[in-house]
């Protein structure tokens, strides 16, 4: 919600005028500063409770979100309010996604380790189904109190909803244990805060890394596959406000945008039963090749077209590819990286996850048109997702078939799982 807010107010309030490069501003707002500052906080979450940094983390992002909806709502956007309310949105942001490392590195602590795909099913489908839930939210606020309150006033009410909705999740951490997400072992406390120390656990995290080649082809085969998708992305925003609607009529062209949201938001949530059932019948390495390989045919029919109908449906389509393409990824992490490496091995992930769609508002920017749609680059999506398919398929044959299975006994039954 807090998202969609923002997008809201940056992109689609009647002052503003969305181009390629405010997108990109955007997502560097959002999401270069974790990008930046991740290695130096990776280690922390080896080392802190996973519990206490999700309830923080969110005790922290309510008060944020209720400041910044306070600054909207007075329409104090100006001089150092301005820089209040996106220091605000940065820092809230950083926040989010340095919890979410320690989540997923507090993953295995709540299932058995031949669960991991099952979980990685599960567990992703919660952000999407909250964005899908946020946009709702958020063009509701809009729709409905539009003739009540200024553009400013109903987005300030959706910041309002995001810091009710945090202080929820403060009450549900509080059910948690201390120690219920790990780590279950910590270095000592004298030093582990020294710039030292941090570069120290850095380098081993790296040196763990480079001797798991698996997790190494899945995360950058991941962050190459969000950067495709986050240039989708913004050339939907673009067709959206420039294409599908005029200008001047930015509600529109956040309904437009909804509805795109909700389309690539069920492909995200249908990947949960997906993988699972194609893994079932063809293993976890036959299906991420699949489903590269998928997402490479569906970007040759969107350079068919320029219709929103069909873009929304090939969206779907491409969604359902990605996020489930993300769950075999998430997997493969789980269940090749050790216990006291995951909280920095999962911040590595999400630098690459941010550093990916930050990224993509750049090529947007370079090569996108004013519309957003472009068949050229449209083509180049298709061919790096097939470059992608190829570069997996060498690595299943040369790292093994096998290898890419562990964490998914639990549905294909093939060996013993691994000792937790």
């Amino acid at each position: 919600t807090l998202q969609v807010g923002m997008a809201s107010y940056i992109l689609f309030s009647p002052q503003s005028q969305a181009t390629a490069w405010a997108i990109a501003g955007v997502l560097a707002l959002t999401m270069l500063p974790f990008t930046i500052i991740g290695p130096f906080v990776a280690p922390l979450l080896d080392r802190w409770s996973r519990r206490n940094v999700a309830l923080w983390s969110d005790v922290i992002r309510a008060t944020l979100a209720a400041v910044i909806g306070i600054i909207i709502a007075t329409g104090a956007t100006t001089g150092v309010w301005a820089i209040v309310l996106y220091g605000a949105l940065l820092v809230a942001m950083s926040i989010n996604r340095f919890m979410l490392a320690g989540l997923s590195a507090g993953l295995q602590h709540t299932v058995d380790s031949d669960e991991y795909l099952t979980a990685s099913s599960i567990v992703p489908t919660i952000g999407p189904l909250g964005v899908v839930i946020g946009a709702i939210l958020g063009f509701a606020a809009r729709l409905g109190l539009g003739g009540v309150l200024t553009p400013n006033q109903a987005d300030a009410v959706v910041f309002g909803l995001a810091a009710v909705m945090f202080v929820g999740s403060v009450l549900v951490c509080r059910g948690f244990a201390r120690d219920a997400l790990g780590p279950t072992s910590r270095p000592e406390a004298s030093s582990a805060g020294s710039v030292r120390a941090v570069a120290a656990g850095l380098a081993e995290a790296g040196r763990h890394l480079r001797t798991r080649p698996v997790a190494v082809l899945a995360l950058a085969l991941m962050a190459i596959t969000r950067l495709l998708f986050g240039l989708l992305s913004v050339a939907v925003i673009l067709a959206a406000r420039h294409l599908w609607n005029p200008s001047d009529q930015p509600a529109a062209a956040l309904a437009d945008l909804t509805l795109w949201g909700l389309a690539t938001g069920a492909g995200f949530i249908l990947a949960a039963p997906t993988v699972p059932l194609l893994t079932r019948r063809l293993g976890l390495g036959r299906t991420a090749q699949l489903l590269l390989l998928s997402c490479a045919v569906v970007s040759v029919v969107t350079m068919l077209t320029t219709a929103k109908w069909p873009l929304y449906v090939l969206s779907f389509l491409i969604g359902l590819g990605v996020q489930s393409f993300k769950i075999c990824v998430d997997t493969i992490v789980q269940a090749h990286v050790d216990e006291r490496f995951k909280g920095r091995a999962f911040t590595f992930y999400d630098m690459g996850f941010n550093g990916a769609f930050v990224l993509a508002g750049v090529v947007a920017g370079l090569l996108l048109p004013p519309h957003g749609l472009s068949v050229g680059v449209f083509a180049g999506i298709a061919v790096t997702y097939a470059a992608c398919w190829l570069v997996l398929r060498w690595g299943v044959r040369r790292l093994g078939a096998a290898t890419f299975e562990k964490g998914t006994e639990d549905l294909t039954g093939a060996g013993s799982p691994p000792a937790r």
